[in-house]
């Protein structure tokens, strides 16, 4: 199935204080118009115009975090006050790259090659030509205009920015930074798609961990680490992996992940 590129990025980028302050006024059940209407009144927006920010939470965060019935939203208002700034920002990372597919492939494609390629800088430019062969390679359903071209660029390099990828600031030529997965994010990833229904061998080598620069090798010495802290059994034998599932729903899991 061929994938195609949206400029649905352009709505708020990495949003993390937005998501902050939406979490607080989001419940069970409420739909992205619910929320635009509770966010409209709250008082916490009163900057903005009500259709940036009608925009902000419908092609934002309802997206993001209010499909599959509302479970990212869930799970991310039970662990944001147990983990750590870095883990809370990982998983919006995470979310936001299953949305946004463009930032996703960017992300492996240019970033993680610039990366283990030993640049210390990404250019708007890689950016811009990643997106330009996007467009030629027939990923958007029209032609964008050089306008769109150097806007959605500079979409990705800012949201890369706000994620910690790259140095904040408007810059056209940014710093690459240190990024590596938080042990809590491996063990939310591996059992996301187990029970989503991906095989132990396909979970080894499923594309999202190319989001945080792992081939299958990496994956698996992380799944190793988990099993250190008893979080899951892992086998290996004549490149077959089995992995024992110590935790039956996610509910679990983050039981244990919040009460470390």
């Amino acid at each position: 199935m061929t994938v195609i590129y949206t400029t649905q990025l352009g709505a708020g980028l990495g949003l993390i204080e937005e998501t902050q302050i939406l979490l607080d006024l989001w419940q069970e059940g409420m739909s992205g118009t619910d929320l635009y209407r509770a966010a409209l009144t709250s008082g916490h927006f009163s900057t903005i115009s009500a259709r940036r920010l009608h925009d902000m939470i419908t092609v934002g965060f309802a997206p993001r975090y209010l499909r599959n019935q509302g479970a990212p939203a869930s799970l991310l208002k039970r662990v944001r006050d147990c983990f750590s700034r870095k883990e809370f920002e990982q998983l919006l990372f995470l979310y936001t790259c299953r949305v946004h597919a463009i930032l996703a492939d960017f992300i492996r494609e240019v970033y993680w090659t610039a990366y283990t390629t030993g640049k210390d800088k990404l250019r708007n430019e890689e950016a811009r030509m990643f997106v330009t062969d996007a467009v030629r390679e027939g990923k958007t359903t029209i032609a964008w205009s050089d306008n769109m071209l150097r806007r959605t660029a500079s979409n990705l390099t800012g949201c890369c920015a706000d994620f910690g990828l790259l140095e904040q600031g408007a810059k056209s030529v940014r710093k690459i930074l240190p990024y590596r997965i938080e042990t809590t994010i491996v063990a939310i990833l591996a059992y996301d798609l187990h029970f989503a229904g991906q095989g132990d061998n396909s979970i080894i080598q499923h594309p999202e961990w190319a989001l945080f620069g792992l081939e299958p090798s990496d994956v698996l010495d992380e799944l190793k680490r988990l099993a250190l802290r008893n979080w899951l059994i892992v086998q290996t034998a004549g490149g077959v992996v089995r992995i024992g599932w110590q935790h039956k729903t996610m509910e679990e899991l983050i039981d244990v992940l919040t009460q470390r």
